[in-house]
């Protein structure tokens, strides 16, 4: 058989000849990418309404599961935990507009952006500094085993989180389109000094958004922190966020949702199916590869608006 035939015909006959088998590794894929696309989710939130990208969103992740299982090991139970975390993400938001955003008004946003990065390394280290930094197990009751279904075998934990991801993705898209915060969300994306024209106060904006990123950095904190522990590489998940964000675009909620689906899907089936062929590890690289692949085909996303400059 030539390389050809063993790269497309071979892993096509494996999934032919075991369904079950194709049908668990998709399965894998789809709650993996739901949980890439709960981290995706803050990166879109705070860009949407400040044009900002937050560098800092994936140690936010891990921010909020630190702070939950820090409360939980000090004898909290676990929802008096889960609200005084979400509390201090709030309190974590205020912070952020008032020490941050506040000072850095209509500047450029190379300077925003550098100002996340900043945030970024803080929040690593006062966390460390709160916390410490041994991986820690985070047992929120959904308990880590599997079960079989139509013949193909199901982790309990991974369908649970992949069932909390989507309900909170659908919960944010109606807050986006149905909600006067939401409208007033997208009015500040649009335009900054046409919505304070209007009314609409953009440090309350900023706030508010802000606030329901952490919220949603609590959600995905405890839904991988469950899944592989409390650790620091845990912030390094912001990276597998942006070939979702590449594939969906910047400013789409269901963008985000799709983007996480095709990565998850496809960097499972690729890892099972040709990583042998290749040497392995194609779920390292292979959402990084389709992003660039994207950039050049398609630079804005699936979703995102083609922009077009007259000259």
């Amino acid at each position: 058989m030539s390389v050809f035939q063993q790269v497309l015909i071979g892993p096509l006959k494996d999934i032919g000849s075991n369904p079950a088998f194709f049908g668990e590794v998709v399965i894998g894929g789809i709650l993996a990418g739901m949980l890439y696309s709960l981290v995706a989710l803050g990166f879109v939130l705070i860009f949407k309404a400040s044009g900002v990208f937050n560098f800092a969103q994936g140690v936010m992740v891990l921010f909020a599961a630190l702070t939950l299982v820090g409360l939980i090991e000090r004898g909290a139970g676990v929802w008096v935990a889960l609200a005084a975390t979400a509390l201090v993400m709030i309190v974590l938001a205020f912070a952020i507009e008032r020490a941050v955003l506040r000072p850095l008004v209509n500047q450029p946003q190379i300077i925003l952006f550098m100002a996340t990065i900043g945030l970024n390394f803080f929040l690593e280290g006062f966390g460390e500094m709160l916390w410490g930094a041994n991986v820690k197990k985070l047992d929120v009751g959904i308990p880590d085993r599997s079960f079989m279904a139509a013949g193909m075998q199901i982790n309990q934990l991974e369908l649970s989180a992949g069932g909390i991801a989507a309900i909170l993705v659908v919960v944010l898209a109606i807050f986006f389109q149905k909600t006067r915060i939401g409208r007033a969300l997208r009015a500040v994306a649009d335009d900054h000094e046409a919505a304070l024209s209007i009314g609409i106060p953009l440090k309350t904006i900023w706030v508010v958004v802000w606030s329901v990123a952490g919220l949603v950095a609590i959600v995905a904190g405890i839904m991988w922190g469950a899944k592989s522990g409390v650790q620091f590489s845990l912030s390094l998940i912001a990276l597998k966020a942006l070939p979702v964000l590449i594939l969906g675009g910047f400013e789409s909620v269901p963008g985000a949702i799709v983007g996480g689906l095709i990565i998850g899907v496809g960097e499972k089936i690729g890892e099972v199916y040709w990583g042998p062929l290749v040497g392995g590890a194609i779920e390292n690289w292979f959402a990084y590869v389709l992003a660039l692949a994207f950039l050049l085909i398609r630079p804005q996303g699936l979703f995102g608006e083609k922009i077009i400059e007259r000259v």
